[in-house]
């Protein structure tokens, strides 16, 4: 592991932790590495009680994501989740691991097909298509549990590449709410108890709407980028013979099979 894209903070005052989730999930994979998994869980286990995990993270390494999910899942507290700008490919599936999950109003999220460098003959593609299509099935495990949408419908958003806005993610149960609506939801009380400054409320409103339509076209382009970069740098670190091979792809595999 050349970076390490976790960060533990602790608020002394409430006890609680917060795991901040940065960047790229893991500049290289988890598979046979025992190390960073090991310091990962180690740290997560250090204290008990309730975290929040903050993702902003354009995906990284499925393993990595996977080993994530189950940590986090198992975890004995209370795991409040909230999507910072973006929870893109890898990221998303963490997400999936929260009691609750929360997303920013100017947030993204992204689910598509898993992806992989291979090298062999027509047999060996073969066996790394069908790595890839079970890859996926257990992809769409962590989100069914989490939305209860139907499989057949996951899988065509996946085929897709889907982009999710925070209102679209929770109405397709991917999370549970928006961040900072329960402040929304008290100033416009606010303003129904003042009719007089009604109008001027709806300007405001107006201009906020468009501010969040700005700033979700930024996330998206940077997130766009990121999840480009982050793929291309794993082909362009493919020297040429130098592809994945099917042998190790199916190790991989059962990793992450139930």
């Amino acid at each position: 592991m050349k970076r390490k894209f976790w960060n533990w903070v602790k608020d002394d005052l409430e006890g609680e932790r917060t795991l901040f989730l940065n960047g790229e999930i893991s500049d290289e994979t988890w598979y046979g590495d025992e190390v960073t998994p090991k310091l990962f869980k180690d740290e997560l286990n250090a204290e008990k009680g309730n975290i929040t995990v903050w993702i902003n993270s354009p995906g990284g390494d499925v393993f990595a994501a996977a080993q994530i999910y189950n940590m986090l899942s198992d975890y004995e507290g209370q795991v409040t989740v909230k999507i910072d700008s973006l929870a893109a490919s890898a990221a998303s599936v963490i997400a999936m691991a929260g009691t609750k999950t929360y997303m920013s109003p100017v947030g993204m999220m992204m689910i598509h097909n898993p992806a992989t460098v291979a090298m062999g003959n027509a047999d060996d593609m073969k066996k790394a298509i069908d790595m890839l299509n079970e890859v996926k099935e257990s992809i769409i495990n962590a989100y069914e549990k989490k939305s209860g949408i139907s499989r057949n419908k996951i899988s065509k958003l996946m085929d897709e590449e889907t982009w999710f806005n925070a209102k679209k993610a929770v109405e397709l149960g991917f999370v549970d709410e928006i961040l900072f609506d329960d402040k929304d939801k008290e100033e416009k009380e606010e303003e129904n108890k003042n009719p007089e400054e009604e109008e001027e409320g709806e300007t405001q409103e107006d201009d906020d709407d468009e501010k969040k339509k700005e700033l979700q076209l930024e996330a998206f382009i940077f997130s766009k980028k990121s999840v480009s970069n982050s793929f291309l740098n794993k082909v362009k670190n493919q020297k040429g013979g130098n592809g994945t091979p099917v042998e190790q792809l199916e190790k991989r595999l059962n990793l992450i099979r139930p």
